[in-house]
C-alpha cells in the first residue's frame, strides 16, 4: 500500500443496507449476463440461497447459452460487463464515485524510471522441461508428443511452431506492453525482456516484487518503465517502485497516458474477493484504455478450471479414452465418480461442454475470470487484437497453498492430466502470445474469422489434458485428491 491510500478504498464491492456483500453482487453480474438471452436463467440465479455452494450450475448453464449463437455470445459478453461498471464502485476520501468518474478526478502521483536490460538479446523459443532447456528439433518432438497425449490443442503446437519458424517475430523492440502483475508466477515479463521489449511493469510496493522484476530485466536485452512516487528515492526502486491496481486505479491510467498506444497485459492474482476487485481494476483500466484510443491490443490467461464450449474433435478424443473398468465404482458411489464427459452436445456445431469450474476456488474466482473472458469477447467483436491461452495446469504457489488443490495436482498424473512447472508455462505461454502479437492469419488477429467468439479460447489452448479427460473433472478430483495426498508435501 502507497501514500495514504485505505484498506477500504478504491475498487470496491457496493454497500447495500451499509453491508457489502459478494454474493449478492456476484448474482446480480451473471443474471444481468443472462437477462436478455434467458429471463429463466437469470431469475435461477436470482433465486439461488446459497450463492457460494450454488453457482457451479449456473456458471456452466451460462455458458452452454452463450454456445447457442454468435450473438447471444457477444450479447451475454456486453451485458454483464455492462453489469460490473454499474454495481462496483470506487471509493477514495469517504466519497464514492461510479468508476468512470474515478478516472477524470484522479491524476497521477508517479514517475517513471527505467531498468535497462544488461544481457544478450534471445532469438530463438526456448522451453524449460523435464530438466533440459528445448529448442529447435527437440522442441517441436515435444510438441508433437503433447499433441498425442491430449495435452495441448493442435493449434497450439502450430502456433508455438510458427514462432520458430519465425525468429524474426521475437525481435520485440517495437513492442511496449504494459504487463500489470509483472511479477506473477505465470506472467511474461522474463521471455518479454530477453526478446527485447519495452514493459511498462506495474505490481504492488515490495521489496521481493522488485527485486524479482529488476532480476528479470536485467537478465533481459529489454527495459523496463516502473511507477515510483513523485518525491521518493528513484535511485532504489526496489524500496520505492510499485503502485496499487485495485486503489489506485486512476493513477495508474494517467500515468500511461504518456507511453501512447500499448498492449495491456492482464496477469494479476489474488485470494476469494480481491480477485474481483483486482479484475474490475484491471477490465476498467482496459475499457478506459481502449475509449482513449490507448490501447493496440489485450492478453489475458484463462484457467484451464474454467466452462468451456470444445470443438468435436475434443470431444470424440476424451470418448475414445473411457474404460469399462469405471462403470462399477460408479455404480457403487451412485454416479458420483468417473461420470462420463462430454455426456451433452450442443447440438449447433456438436460442441461439447467442458465443465472444471472446482467448488475450492469458490464463486469470486469464477466471477473474476468470467469478467476477463467477457472482456475478451467484447474487445475481439470491437476489432482490438485480444490474446486469451487457456494455461495449463501450474505449480504456482496459489496452488500449492491450497492442501485439497495442492493434492489433486499431485495425483492427477494416473488420470492423463500434466501439472507443469511455473517455468514452462511461462515459457510456452510467452511463445503463444508472440504468435498471437505477430501472425496476421491467428484468431487474436481481429480480421481472423471465428465461427463463435468461444473458439477464442480454443486456439492455441494448452489446457495440460484437463480437456481430454475421459471423465467429468469434479467425478475424478476426490481420487487425484487421494492419490495425491501422500506425495502432496514432496510435490508442493
Amino acid at each position: 500500500m502507497a501514500g495514504n491510500i485505505q484498506d477500504d478504498e478504491g475498487v470496491q464491492f457496493p454497500r447495500v443496507a451499509g453491508e457489502r456483500s459478494t454474493q449478492r453482487t456476484g448474482k446480480a453480474v451473471f443474471a444481468a449476463a443472462a437477462r436478455r438471452v434467458d429471463g429463466g436463467l437469470a431469475d435461477r440465479i436470482e433465486s439461488t440461497s446459497n450463492w457460494r455452494k450454488g453457482y457451479l450450475a449456473p456458471v456452466r448453464a451460462l455458458t452452454e447459452l452463450g454456445t447457442r449463437s454468435a450473438e447471444d455470445a457477444s450479447r451475454m459478453a456486453a451485458d454483464g460487463l455492462e453489469a460490473v461498471q454499474r454495481e462496483f464502485v470506487f471509493e477514495r476520501g469517504g466519497t464514492t464515485n461510479g468508476l468512470e468518474e474515478a478516472f477524470d478526478t484522479i491524476d497521477s502521483a508517479f514517475t517513471v524510471v527505467t531498468i535497462e536490460g544488461r544481457g544478450r538479446r534471445w532469438n530463438e523459443v526456448v522451453i524449460p522441461y523435464g530438466g533440459r532447456d528445448l529448442r529447435g528439433d527437440e522442441l517441436r518432438l515435444q510438441l508433437e508428443r503433447w499433441v498425442r497425449t491430449g495435452t495441448i490443442e493442435p493449434s497450439a503446437a502450430h502456433a508455438v511452431t510458427s514462432v520458430i519458424d519465425h525468429p524474426e517475430w521475437l525481435d520485440l523492440s517495437d513492442v511496449t506492453i504494459a504487463v500489470l502483475g509483472a511479477a506473477s508466477e505465470m506472467g511474461p515479463l522474463q521471455w518479454l525482456s530477453r526478446w527485447g521489449a519495452h514493459v511498462i511493469a506495474v505490481d504492488l510496493p515490495g521489496k521481493r516484487i522488485w527485486q524479482r522484476v529488476e532480476e528479470l530485466v536485467h537478465d533481459g536485452s529489454g527495459k523496463a518503465s516502473v511507477p515510483v512516487r513523485e518525491g521518493s528515492n528513484v535511485g532504489a526502486i526496489t524500496e520505492s517502485a510499485g503502485l496499487d491496481l485495485v486503489r489506485q486505479t486512476p493513477e495508474l491510467c494517467a500515468w500511461l497516458r504518456p507511453f501512447g498506444p500499448v498492449t495491456l497485459g492482464n496477469y494479476p492474482y489474488a485470494d476469494g474477493a480481491t480477485f474481483v476487485r483486482v479484475a474490475v481494476a484491471a477490465d476498467a483500466l482496459a475499457e478506459r484504455l481502449a475509449a482513449e484510443g490507448r490501447l493496440e491490443a489485450y492478453a489475458y490467461l484463462a484457467s484451464p478450471t474454467e466452462v468451456y464450449a470444445v470443438p468435436p474433435q475434443v470431444v470424440e478424443r476424451a470418448r475414445a479414452g473411457r474404460g469399462t473398468i469405471s462403470r462399477v465404482p460408479r455404480t457403487l458411489t451412485g454416479n458420483r465418480v468417473f461420470v462420463p464427459s462430454y455426456s451433452h452436445v450442443m447440438e449447433n456445431g456438436r460442441r461439447g461442454i467442458y465443465d472444471c469450474l472446482v467448488p475450492q476456488q469458490g464463486a469470486n474466482y469464477a466471477l473474476a475470470k468470467s469478467l476477463q473472458r467477457w472482456r475478451a469477447v467484447a474487445f475481439k467483436d470491437q476489432g482490438v487484437r485480444v490474446s486469451a491461452t487457456v494455461a495449463p495446469a501450474t505449480r504456482t504457489r496459489s496452488v500449492t497453498k491450497n492442501r485439497v488443490l495442492a493434492a489433486a495436482y499431485a495425483g492427477a498424473g494416473p488420470f492423463g492430466v500434466e501439472v507443469f512447472e511455473p517455468e514452462t508455462s511461462r515459457a510456452l505461454t510467452s511463445a503463444l502470445l508472440v504468435r498471437d502479437l505477430r501472425d496476421a492469419t491467428s484468431a487474436a488477429d481481429p480480421s481472423a474469422r471465428l465461427d463463435h467468439p468461444y473458439d477464442l479460447f480454443v486456439e492455441g489452448a494448452a489446457h495440460g489434458g484437463l480437456w481430454s479427460l475421459p471423465y467429468e473433472p469434479r467425478t475424478v478430483l476426490p481420487l487425484a485428491v487421494l492419490l495425491g495426498f501422500p506425495r502432496r508435501r514432496a510435490w508442493a
